[in-house]
């Protein structure tokens, strides 16, 4: 076995603590022996700052209107299922058929989704029915054509 060679390693630390270097007196001593002295304020010390009023908590406080994304609207859903059942598929076959979650299909069809025009896209050319605009529920080559 070889021997370890060890150094013995000796830490001086200056003795006082820290709320002795903080007394007025320690700091006038130091300031007379001509040692640097950083003072610093903090801001905000000693107070309790962040209970107070400001403008903007004022202006949200009297805000009353009540903020909600829109959602798919019943009808919409209904011809999601009525297509969905025309052609004999069941929620989870529709969504593996257009590649999302069948939670996906359960959440359109009960009017609870936030609509997403991708997966309205996907929705409606795999069902074959309209679902945005003015033609809800037609099928969707019925629109009019271009001569």
């Amino acid at each position: 076995m070889a021997e370890s060679d060890w150094d013995t390693v000796t830490v001086l630390r200056k003795k006082g603590s820290a709320a002795q270097s903080k007394s007025k007196q320690a700091i006038i001593s130091a300031q007379r022996k001509g040692d640097a002295v950083e003072t610093s304020k903090k801001w905000a010390a000693g107070q309790n700052k962040q209970h107070v009023v400001t403008k903007n908590t004022a202006k949200l406080d009297r805000e009353t209107e009540e903020l909600s994304h829109q959602r798919v609207p019943l009808e919409v859903g209904k011809v999601i299922q009525q297509g969905r059942q025309n052609k004999g598929l069941t929620q989870k076959d529709l969504a593996t058929k257009i590649n999302e979650k069948p939670q996906i299909i359960a959440e359109y069809e009960c009017g609870k989704a936030i609509p997403n025009n991708q997966v309205m896209g996907k929705i409606e050319r795999a069902i074959g029915l309209k679902l945005r605009g003015k033609e809800i529920g037609m099928p969707l080559d019925s629109g009019p054509k271009k001569k």
